[in-house]
This record gives structure tokens, sequence and C-alpha cells, in this order.
């Protein structure tokens, strides 16, 4: 039976080779969670060649920064999948600010914007994978924003200081975000949902 990256020996020893630059432990620690990476990447980025050049520079910071990581914080499985979760959010997002950056991003001016409690909506009710299917048509700037914020848990003042825009823009590219999806739900005919979505 093979060994996953549940066995604790196993990824404790990897991570050794790793902090020692060892190819055959880097390569094997990457064999592992390529696929975990590579579909955080495939959210934030337009193209799966874009979402590999992405993931293959965050195992470049893993190998780099492998030192840093502590494996006596927390269970060791779950903890290196969350510290390599991070690393791979962030590289995604540098990807994408390499991208934009010189190209107008709207700001706006301390606007209010609250949270509609209406009961479930369409995207509430949504498979994860559909969401995922329908957040990655939006442009990148919408698309970031809804996954910082939705899928990854990020506040805006977070999403503010690692974009480099204003936390107005912030929740404006989420709003602008909810309402496109709301429309490609119209779009691509669920009809189940249409109620929702008005």
């Amino acid at each position: 039976m093979p060994r996953s990256d549940h066995d604790p020996e196993m990824l404790t020893a990897l991570l050794a080779g790793c902090r020692q630059a060892e190819r055959e432990s880097q390569r094997r620690l990457y064999g592992l969670y390529y696929s975990f990476a590579m579909s955080i990447c495939l959210r934030y980025t337009r193209t799966r060649d874009e979402a590999m050049e992405a993931t293959n520079d965050g195992f470049l910071k893993v190998f780099r920064d492998v030192g840093r990581f502590d494996p006596a914080r927390h269970e060791l499985s779950s903890s290196f999948r969350g510290w390599l979760k991070r690393i791979m959010i962030h590289t995604a997002i540098d990807h994408y600010r390499s991208q934009q950056k010189h190209q107008h991003q709207e700001e706006l001016n301390d606007v209010a914007y609250a949270r509609l409690d209406g009961g479930l909506t369409a995207l509430d009710t949504l498979a994860y994978e559909e969401l995922l299917a329908l957040v990655g048509q939006l442009s990148p700037a919408y698309r970031t924003a809804f996954n910082l914020y939705v899928i990854d848990g990020f506040t805006h003042e977070e999403i503010s200081q690692r974009l480099g825009i204003s936390v107005g823009a912030s929740k404006s590219n989420l709003s602008k975000a909810r309402a496109h999806l709301k429309e490609l739900l119209k779009k691509t005919q669920h009809h189940a949902y249409a109620r929702y979505v008005g």
C-alpha cells in the first residue's frame, strides 16, 4: 500500500530531505502535493499554463523556505497543507499583480456595502465545482477578490494590502463579482436558481 502525505513519518523524512536540498525528497514532495497546489492556483489564474507557472514558482518558495516551517506546531500533515496553501495563494496573487501592474484599477471612496440577508441565494446553493467553474469566467480582478474573500477567508483589509488597492476597490470588486456570477447563472440556465437571482 503506497504511503501518503498522511504518513507523518514519511512527511517528516521528506521535509528533512528538502531542508538539505535533496533532489529526490523535493521531487517526492512535489509529486505528493502538486494536485493540491495546482487546484489552488487554478482559481486565481486565467489558464492552466499560468496556474502551472504559479504552482512551480510556489514550490520553489516552499523548497527555499522549508526551514521556516515548524512541524511541531500542530498535526503535521494538516499544518503543512495549510502552510503550503498560504504560499500558493500568495504566489498566485503575486502572479496576478505582475500581470495587472499596468492596468488601471478603479477605486471607490468610502462606500458602504451591506451584505444581503435574504436567506439562501443561488450562489449559496451551487455545488463547489460549479461555483469554481463560474468564478473562472470572471475578469482577473473580480475572480481574485471573490477567491480571496469568499473562498479563502481574507478580509478586505488583507486583500487591500496584498493587492495594493484600496479597501473600497476590494469591496467593489467583490460586489461586481457577485453581480457577474448572478448574470452567469442566468445565462447558463440554472433554472432551479432563477428565483434567487431575480
